[in-house]
């Protein structure tokens, strides 16, 4: 399955350092947002769970790719690397939606968390399920 869309967003200049390319504080934030999205098209719905179970980022990678000028358009599109029993490893590749061309690839793995355990916890059907639906290679 292709990956989907995750993010959509334009590099403004107040999101951008002295030499006018995005911060990477920014990538981080956009590509945080995208793990929401993709967390919701998986089947998580924080809501309905009343603060019991969450989700715990235990690693990221970055890898930056080309630089994002002031003005740039972007568009991250997502997908599931690899599905554990209480974890998953996601992907979200940031691009210039125009050029196709690759600005960053974030890696990261997630851990279902117990938030009154405070302990890892199965990943349950429904979201399983999510992630076989949005698997990539």
């Amino acid at each position: 399955m292709p990956m989907i869309e995750t993010y959509r967003g334009v590099a403004f200049p107040w999101l951008c350092d002295q030499m006018g390319h995005l911060t990477t504080f920014r990538y981080v934030e956009m590509f945080d947002v995208a793990s929401y999205h993709l967390m919701h098209a998986l089947g998580d719905r924080p809501a309905a769970q009343a603060g019991e179970l969450g989700w715990a980022d235990v690693n990221h990678s970055i890898d930056y790719k080309s630089e994002v000028a002031i003005g740039a358009l972007l568009l991250i599109r997502s997908g599931v690397v690899r599905t554990g029993r209480s974890s998953i490893v996601t992907r979200h590749i940031m691009t210039d939606p125009d050029a196709g061309v690759e600005h960053a690839v974030l890696t990261a793995t997630t851990v279902r968390f117990d938030l009154v355990a405070r302990k890892s916890a199965p990943l349950p059907d429904l979201i399983r399920a999510g992630c076989e639906a949005l698997h990539i290679a």
